[in-house]
């Protein structure tokens, strides 16, 4: 009988340990021929990929919250090839000119740092909170796009997640 309750034991133990392990751990991403590479939390999950020129990954930030039902939070990494400075330039002209045609759109009273916007702006009626930031390496203009609804249910502990999230990818993209 003891042999049974020790065997359970430890398969209780052993199944816990793999929970919690796959809870921690993190999904690798390689992207342009691998010279882009980056790591997501396994609570990501991956929604949208293309391959060419521009590729792009965009993952899901799971809201627990009532809010996660109505509004997607999500990161985003877009690599295109830019032969140069001014090929980056023009890529990240373009895409301030997109960000500032969104409804609602006002920037935020945070200093940017080089190459990154802080703003928020409106979809389907909810108010989002945008942090770009762009960089340029090994002939690519890349741009970390992270989207998060700025209230939400989920609470501060979760926005806090959200935004540490992004700022490991922006430390990893430089």
């Amino acid at each position: 009988m003891s042999f049974l309750r020790t065997t359970a034991c430890i398969a209780i133990g052993l199944g816990t340990t793999l929970l919690l392990a796959g809870i921690v751990h993190a999904t690798d991403v390689s992207m342009a021929d691998g010279t882009v590479n980056f790591r997501t939390p396994d609570s990501w999950l991956g929604i949208m990929e293309t391959q060419g020129d521009p590729e792009v990954r965009v993952f899901q930030v799971p809201d627990p919250s009532l809010t996660g039902k109505v509004s997607l939070a999500r990161i985003s990494v877009t690599v295109k090839q830019a032969a140069d400075v001014s090929s980056f330039n023009q890529y990240k002209a373009e895409a301030d000119a997109k960000a500032l045609s969104l409804p609602g759109y006002k920037v935020k009273p945070v200093p940017p740092g080089p190459n990154s916007n802080f703003y928020t702006a409106t979809e389907n009626g909810v108010q989002f909170s945008y942090v770009e930031h762009y960089w340029f390496k090994n002939g690519h203009a890349i741009q970390l796009r992270c989207v998060r609804p700025t209230e939400t249910l989920a609470g501060a502990a979760w926005k806090t997640a959200f935004d540490k999230g992004c700022d490991a990818i922006a430390a990893e993209l430089k």
